[in-house]
């Protein structure tokens, strides 16, 4: 009984941190974003790592594939065991955090697949805590399947098949898009909220100086503010969270406008969508202009989509030369529209046509 526990527990352990391995290392830009979110002042205050972000998402995703993969054959299983335990428990402290102090709404164990509420990340965890502690508890038990040779090649080709894969996506699109704007979306549609969707709970607090300290006050308890309080701010608190549509925030702003209405129903919209001018790629950014008049004489409406400011975009359009409006948009929304900076998307009537990254432009199709 004891081995057939230990098996079960092997396979479900290491098939399981496979698939999650996979589905990050699918986008690894992705996961990037949420450790940096991990990082910022809100959380653990560490924004000296955030421009570490993205190597350590792809040295965990690897990792996480290859821990999986190791533990399948039975490649030293002993230190696989401990680095599965030692990586569960980090996990598990990140996924409790977040959920203890509602600081991070999405792990991101499962990339764009599959969203977890912070305590359902946490309880994941601490499942395969569960089934690790059995592992290491039997350790003598996980065996190697193949010879030791046969073991050393698996295990070396899953690290340099994971190599491959990350340098690919990374250099090009995810290969699979699991994001609310892949092809085939239309953007309005994926704004819509369905009749007798469940309405967010909201609550007013309300912030006053007692005393020179600040105290919250709940709308009920207004009445019992003590004399002389001086009101210092108001802030909502969420009760219960609503019906959140797969798209939000998005916008097309221009001089205080947002013209998302108007350009969602153009019938050839070429976006190039670049969140942050000052960390765009330079060598896509002098594509931008030549695709543009290509489009241009074929039809197309050519915008541009960021987050910068009107110093940035001034400066982007002088460099390069650039010749189309640039629309604002959220970054957190730009960032989930397209991973490459800058990348062009094809709309049409405010559906998703195509998505190429910078290095892929020859694979446009107008």
């Amino acid at each position: 009984m004891k081995n057939i526990i230990t098996q079960f527990s092997r396979l479900f352990v290491g098939v399981l941190f496979i698939i999650s391995g996979l589905i990050k290392l699918n986008d690894p830009v992705g996961f990037s974003y949420k450790l940096a979110e991990y990082f910022s002042e809100p959380v653990f205050n560490m924004p000296f790592l955030e421009p570490l972000a993205l190597g350590l998402a792809i040295f965990l995703v690897i990792l996480e594939v290859v821990l999986g993969v190791m533990l399948l054959v039975g490649y030293k299983s002993k230190l696989t065991i401990w680095a599965l335990l030692l990586l569960i428990v980090f996990f598990t402290f990140l996924t409790f955090y977040s959920a203890y102090f509602d600081v991070v709404k999405d792990c991101g164990c499962f990339g764009d697949a599959l969203h977890l509420t912070p305590w359902e990340s946490f309880t994941k965890d601490i499942v395969l805590l569960f089934f690790i502690v059995i592992l290491f508890i039997n350790k003598k038990l996980v065996k190697p399947l193949f010879s030791n040779t046969v073991t050393n090649i698996i295990t070396f080709a899953s690290l340099v098949l994971c190599i491959i894969m990350a340098v690919w996506v990374l250099n090009h699109n995810p290969i699979k898009d699991f994001r609310p704007y892949k092809v085939g979306t239309n953007i309005e549609k994926g704004m819509e909220i369905p009749e007798g969707a469940p309405k967010s709970v909201v609550e007013m607090i309300f912030i006053y100086k007692v005393n020179g300290v600040d105290k919250e006050f709940a709308e009920k308890d207004l009445a019992n503010i003590p004399e002389g309080a001086t009101f210092v701010d108001r802030k909502d608190k969420v009760i219960t969270e609503g019906y959140v549509p797969p798209i939000h925030d998005f916008t097309m702003v221009k001089d205080d406008s947002d013209y998302k209405e108007e350009l969602l129903k153009e019938p050839k919209l070429l976006v190039f969508v670049t969140y942050d001018l000052a960390l765009s790629n330079p060598d896509g950014m002098k594509k931008l202009e030549g695709l543009s008049k290509n489009a241009k004489a074929k039809g197309y409406k050519v915008i541009a989509m960021t987050a910068s400011g009107a110093d940035e975009i001034a400066k982007a359009k002088k460099q390069y030369g650039l010749d189309f409006d640039f629309y604002f948009c959220d970054a957190t929304a730009l960032k989930t529209v397209e991973r490459a900076n800058p990348s062009i998307v094809i709309l049409q009537n405010g559906t998703v046509i195509q998505k190429v990254h910078y290095n892929d432009t020859d694979d446009l199709k107008l």
